[in-house]
């Protein structure tokens, strides 16, 4: 199939398609839906400004709509020949409407109808993530609920520290993606800009209308500077991957946590066996590889992040093929955190704390500093308290756990988690 640059009578050496064009069909794939919503938004706008005929708009629009219904039957293909999803569409138009479907592209670059494509798809993803943190963030919040007073070792440089219980451990990621939904909001915020019509970043000397597009297409503003647009390629989608990393951040510390609290060293929580792997060798193994994999894709949505900001960096303004290379890290980081947080969901619907060993592992070090605390409230200075209290580690007895979990009572703390906040706030987002 003719490429939307091809000029007649020359011949691209097939070395050089190969380079640059997209390897991976199922990538241009996913925009399939987004670049004919903004296709059927310019060809209205086309006929808006009196550029086309309403039944050439007409033409037009119903043969796109064509597209997506073969696209949802899974009979519209991409071919390596066709480059990507926008030349296969208007390729389409043209061998199925004709001449009229060569009038698609005025007003617009295929620049532009890349970058809007990835806003509309960016838009629609942000809002899937977001609504799949907070029912992640439901489903460990009523974990931490049900396990509020478990009693649970906490930690310091990996190194037993003070008491905690599992309903503590629990919440802090529940806050944690609370937080990240701040910035899912941001990036969301940021993200919902219109740049069609930008052209290939220098606008147009047809009387086209961009605000016309930015309604029809829903967008929230307009991106004004046409050049910004372009230069903004990279620069939005890197602010968008980051903040998908860091819901990363909170899943890949719930991962890391849960490979060791499960091991046998810990026990801690046992785990529903359809979770696990099993070993080739040694028929033991329970593996929960799962939390292995999601920690390893911690590093890999970083990468992405890296990658979009590492190509957008010194590059003229203006359009440069080097961004071609931004779509794909954005796509990818997309659908791994989706991916990550119904793992993480599937994960706390299949734990419980091995009370036991639980119990257990709180060794009787663990409640010094409550000993520390104690004498200071009787009057002993606290530094002296401290040091009384070194001196006397082997002597400690060890309270009621539960009883010394209820009496630490300052909001945040074991005794006082207040988790009914975190049920008003998801309610409230």
């Amino acid at each position: 199939m003719a490429k939307l640059w091809q000029k007649s009578g020359t011949k691209t050496h097939p070395l050089v398609t190969k380079y640059i064009i997209s390897k991976d069909c199922a990538q241009d794939k996913l925009l399939l839906k987004y670049d004919i919503l903004a296709s059927i938004a310019h060809a209205k706008m086309l006929a808006h400004v009196g550029l086309i005929s309403k039944k050439e708009a007409f033409a037009l629009v119903r043969t796109l709509k064509e597209i997506f219904l073969l696209d949802k039957k899974g009979q519209f293909a991409l071919k390596q020949e066709d480059e990507d999803c926008h030349t296969a569409i208007e390729n389409y138009l043209v061998e199925k409407i004709g001449d009229i479907g060569k009038k698609i592209h005025m007003g617009r670059s295929r620049n532009d109808q890349v970058l809007t494509a990835l806003r509309l798809y960016s838009k629609e993803k942000l809002q899937e993530v977001q609504k799949q943190v907070l029912e992640t963030a439901k489903t460990i919040l009523n974990f931490a609920q049900q396990h509020e007073f478990v009693p649970m070792p906490g930690y310091t440089h990996t190194q037993q520290a003070m008491p905690s219980s599992v309903g503590q451990w629990a919440g802090a990621f529940v806050e944690s993606l609370l937080d990240d939904v701040k910035l899912l909001e941001a990036a969301y915020e940021l993200n919902d800009q219109n740049p069609l019509g930008s052209a290939a970043g220098f606008g147009t000397s047809l009387p086209i209308d961009r605000e016309y597009t930015t309604k029809k297409l829903g967008f929230k503003k307009l991106q004004l500077n046409t050049l910004y647009c372009q230069n903004s390629r990279g620069k939005i989608e890197s602010f968008v991957v980051s903040a998908l990393f860091q819901v990363m951040m909170t899943l890949g510390k719930i991962a890391n946590d849960m490979v060791w609290f499960t091991s046998t060293e810990f026990s801690f929580f046992n785990v529903n066996k359809s979770l696990a792997t099993g070993s080739s060798i040694m028929p033991q193994k329970q593996n929960l590889d799962i939390m292995e994999v999601l920690r390893a894709n911690v590093h890999v949505v970083m990468s992405c992040q890296t990658q979009i900001q590492s190509v957008s960096l010194n590059l003229l303004s203006g359009y440069n093929k080097d961004l071609k290379i931004t779509k794909k890290p954005l796509l990818e980081a997309f659908l791994i955190v989706l991916e990550s947080l119904s793992i993480i969901k599937l994960l706390f619907s299949n734990i419980i704390p091995n009370l036991e060993k639980l119990e257990h592992a709180m060794h009787p070090e663990i409640f010094a500093t409550d000993q520390v605390n104690r004498l200071a409230q009787e009057g002993i200075p606290f530094r002296d308290a401290y040091k009384k209290t070194a001196n006397v580690l082997n002597k400690i007895k060890p309270p009621n756990v539960i009883e010394n979990l209820k009496s630490k009572k300052h909001l945040g703390a074991p005794g006082n988690l207040n988790l009914q906040y975190y049920k008003n706030l998801i309610k409230r987002v």
